[in-house]
């Protein structure tokens, strides 16, 4: 999506049940209300992967480029050597955001789908957002468990939509008005057992060089990968391990960003 000023980022946000968010002099804690909308969702995975600690790390993120503003927030958030993917592929984060100034309003986010390893130590997360002028697109957000047990973004991609849906109709008197159910879908991969139980990674062509890139989890449970093709199109997929095969958990193609 773009969180950004060129149309060029994408964000992460909300999604499973609540866990422990950073405290202390680290970033804000997500608000009651995302609290409220996490909670309504049980968190099922086993051992160290816990979606919900990916859901209370996107709560805050969310709330801290409300408060703090947009680019704050990215610089809080952001992992060492984190990426952006923008109009020509991946670029290192850090160096444009010195150059960024928050915006009066952020964009606005909630996650669809996190999928993790069996070890908590990757997690991707895809979603939809809304901008300060009302266009919406998807992103995907990469996550790194770091040294202190927070999650850190290390890659970012998203897009508007390509054509924008139609505009709301207004709400007239007399209208029933339904609000949209929380929905959310965890995915853990499932743990190699015994010390030979590491599964192989996924065949997964790379395609040319420095146009396409893969990264696989630790514990060789999650994979995700980026391709930037010759239209511009910016693509990213996640696979995760379980039950024995390796099963797609999120596919996202983006139209070619503009400045």
């Amino acid at each position: 999506m773009i969180r950004s000023a060129p149309a060029l980022l994408g964000f992460a946000a909300l999604s499973l049940a609540l866990s422990a968010c950073a405290g202390g002099g680290g970033p804000p804690k997500p608000s009651r209300r995302a609290v409220e909308q996490i909670n309504r969702v049980l968190t099922v995975a086993p051992g160290a992967a816990q979606p919900s600690t990916i859901v209370a790390t996107e709560a805050a993120f969310s709330r801290a480029a409300r408060e703090r503003g947009q680019w704050t927030a990215f610089r809080m958030f952001a992992a060492p050597g984190a990426l952006l993917h923008g109009e020509n592929g991946p670029f290192p984060i850090e160096p444009w955001l010195a150059t960024q100034t928050d915006p009066p309003s952020a964009v606005q986010w909630d996650a669809r789908v996190v999928a993790m390893s069996c070890d908590g130590a990757l997690a991707v997360s895809k979603g939809r957002y809304r901008d300060p002028e009302g266009k919406v697109g998807s992103f995907v957000t990469v996550w790194e468990r770091q040294a202190d047990n927070s999650y850190r973004y290390t890659y970012d991609v998203g897009g508007d939509d390509v054509p924008q849906p139609p505009p709301r109709k207004p709400v007239q008197e007399g209208d029933i008005v339904v609000t949209e159910i929380d929905a959310v879908t965890g995915l853990v991969a499932t743990c190699p057992r015994g010390s030979n139980g590491t599964p192989p990674p996924p065949a997964i062509p790379i395609g040319e060089d420095g146009k396409a890139d893969a990264k696989l989890s630790r514990d060789g449970t999650l994979r995700w990968r980026w391709e930037h093709r010759a239209d511009g199109t910016r693509y990213v997929a996640a696979d995760y391990f379980y039950q024995g095969r390796w099963v797609t958990a999120i596919e996202q193609s983006l139209a070619p960003a503009t400045k």
